[in-house]
């Protein structure tokens, strides 16, 4: 299978609106109208509660994976940086089509939780690193952006001090990511720093029925 058509993949099963489908289908409600308006499982989280969230997530984790798994489909064999160099565009396109779904008007959420289902799929033990200092910042905090953004600027220390990629491309992709998800977090930024950001209850029963 082509390259090109291999992004095209991965970009539509990104696009997979998960939060829009879920909050539509099951709450009778556009969960872009509502908290921050992102399309994504934090703001699933903050309005439906744990239950809708965390189906979001593990879906849009499943995004990420599935796309740079459709490398299993190009010419490409493992252990390569050809191979780890289609990998990130894969995994890239996805979120790009998490962010802009073609199947939801191109608003989106922020690709946190695909951008972590590439990295599960390219470095499994960097990923579950993340996670530990996810779930970790967040039972201390109840910050899911703050979280977010911890594990952003842990990746790229882990990937250069800790597991020590050889990759050029990955060691790229990993710094880029921590500016990227700090960037776009700016706002969030601004709530912590204001001490407005809305804190998100792990335990919480859904706010809307269909």
């Amino acid at each position: 299978m082509t390259i090109a058509l291999l992004i095209v993949l991965a970009y539509l099963v990104g696009s997979i609106p998960t939060a829009v489908w879920v909050s539509k289908r099951v709450y009778g409600i556009d969960i872009r109208e509502h908290g921050s308006g992102n399309a994504g499982a934090t703001n699933t989280f903050r309005i439906l509660g744990s239950k809708a969230g965390s189906a979001v997530m593990f879906i849009d984790m499943l995004k990420g994976f599935i796309a740079v798994k459709l490398s299993l489909l190009s010419q490409y064999g493992w252990h390569t940086e050809a191979i780890t160099n289609l990998q990130i565009f894969l995994g890239l396109a996805a979120v790009l089509g998490h962010i802009f779904p073609i199947w939801a008007d191109f608003r989106g959420g922020k690709g946190i939780a695909t951008l972590f289902g590439m990295i599960l799929a390219i470095q499994p033990l960097a990923a579950i690193s993340l996670v530990m200092v996810f779930v970790g910042m967040l039972y201390l905090t109840r910050y899911v952006s703050l979280s977010s953004i911890a594990a952003s600027v842990a990746f790229p220390l882990l990937i250069l001090f800790i597991f020590k990629e050889p990759e050029l491309s990955y060691r790229i992709f990993a710094i880029a990511t921590a500016c990227l998800v700090v960037l776009t977090h700016h706002k969030n930024i601004n709530r912590l720093l204001s001490g407005n950001e809305s804190k998100v209850p792990l335990f919480r029963k859904r706010r809307f029925r269909k």
